[in-house]
């Protein structure tokens, strides 16, 4: 091997672990973002699921 290929070598794999670590990081963005529109669709949500809840329980 050259003493260009081995540097190549080293500088593309360099490339794909500082890729993979992106990738981890949108991924964990996207989830954080996922859960917080959950919780603010259940906090708005809220006093309707109440209301059902309520009136299940008063048919029982």
């Amino acid at each position: 091997m050259t003493k260009l290929s081995i540097i190549q070598a080293w500088l593309t794999t360099k490339t794909e672990d500082n890729e993979r670590g992106a990738g981890l990081a949108e991924y964990a963005l996207l989830l954080f973002l996922i859960a917080v529109a959950c919780l603010g669709a259940l906090g708005a949500l809220s006093g309707a699921i109440q209301n059902v809840y309520n009136q299940v329980a008063g048919a029982l």
